[in-house]
């Protein structure tokens, strides 16, 4: 009976060739065997993916139709009689299976060789919060932190072994630090590898584990360490100390750890990039006649010109009095916005003042 693959994964024939592969993930979830599905339906969709999901097979099924699967357009073969005995004329797209499944890893136990083997790792890389003051961040400073993270085990250095421990092939696993079995599953007979559980993946077992760490070559420990806070970081900048983060398995490399800045608020100060801002109260007669103030910065007191007739909400510009550039040569700005105070509670000579002034 002719067959048509396109009904069979319930697309179009002018389908495109990411809606055929969305079908068959979709139609693959709904009758596969293990999810209690229908195999044949199953059997039935994959054969029409390797066909349809195939440009070339896909060309001469449109052209040959029925003539194709029979093999009289390049010898197509199907499931070719073996079905799921084993993977001759299984024609499967592992990779398609394997984003269909969450990849063949995870449902059979990794395929040969030593990918089920799992050994000692490196340490875990470590984050860590820490406030630092507005102008400490603007200077630079040196500080000290203390927290606690997994560190190498100060008696067996590591190993995981007591002293004097003999040190011996896993029995288990035999050496190899993986068990391999078969497993029959609906596309045959597949060899699969497991860690150890014995050793762990490594191979070998000490007679006796060290009393300090239980075998596991580390131990939580506090450690205290001098940070230097360079010049000019901002909010959320992240420091690096190499080496810092969680003690790497049995002599691996340790991870890092990393220092998430929070830079503190200032009362005077707001920083935009390697920018300062902030603000100066003047009188309405130094904004009218003009005047020499003085202006607090990160870097100290400098002496600022009013001009005569400085409007409210002016802004002025104190160049190199901002922040150092982290990334870069020289320093930001320091911006000043003038606001001008109206006196209240005027007397009655003042108020004539004012009103000879309108003239």
């Amino acid at each position: 009976m002719s067959k048509d693959y396109y009904k069979d994964l319930g697309v179009e024939r002018n389908a495109s060739a990411e809606e055929i592969k969305a079908a068959f993930r979709k139609k693959a979830h709904q009758y596969h065997p293990d999810k209690g599905g229908d195999e044949a339906k199953f059997k039935e969709v994959n054969e029409a993916y390797q066909v349809l999901g195939n440009p070339e097979k896909r060309k001469q099924y449109d052209q040959f139709g029925s003539a194709f699967q029979n093999g009289q357009a390049g010898g197509f073969n199907g499931f070719g009689g073996q079905g799921f005995g084993g993977f001759e004329g299984v024609n499967i797209n592992m990779e398609d299976l394997g984003d269909i499944f969450g990849g063949f890893g995870d449902i059979f136990g990794g395929f040969g060789g030593n990918r089920g083997r799992r050994g000692p790792e490196q340490g875990r890389n470590l984050e860590l919060r820490l406030t630092v003051d507005f102008l400490d961040a603007v200077h630079g400073t040196e500080t000290e932190i203390s927290f606690p993270h997994l560190k190498t085990c100060r008696v067996c250095h590591g190993s995981g072994h007591a002293a004097g421990a003999k040190i011996e092939n896993c029995s288990t696993c035999g050496g190899k630090g993986t068990i391999s079995r078969v497993q029959r599953t609906i596309l045959g007979a597949i060899q699969t590898q497991t860690v150890c559980p014995d050793c762990q993946g490594e191979g070998k077992k000490a007679s006796a584990f060290c009393p300090e760490c239980q075998g596991k070559g580390r131990t939580k420990q506090t450690e205290t360490v001098k940070v230097k806070i360079p010049a000019g970081i901002s909010d959320g900048e992240s420091i690096r100390l190499a080496g810092y983060g969680d003690a790497g398995e049995k002599g691996m490399p340790a991870g890092d750890l990393f220092l998430r800045i929070k830079v503190a608020s200032h009362q005077a100060f707001k920083r935009e990039g390697d920018d300062i801002y902030s603000e100066e109260e003047i009188s309405m007669v130094q904004a009218a006649l003009g005047d020499a103030i003085s202006v607090e910065t990160a870097h100290g007191a400098v002496k600022l010109k009013i001009p005569e007739g400085t409007q409210p909400q002016t802004v002025f510009r104190l160049k190199d009095k901002g922040a150092p550039r982290l990334h870069g040569r020289g320093q930001g700005d320091h911006f000043v916005k003038v606001k001008v105070l109206i006196p209240k509670n005027l007397s009655k000579a003042q108020r004539q003042l004012l009103a000879d002034l309108k003239l």
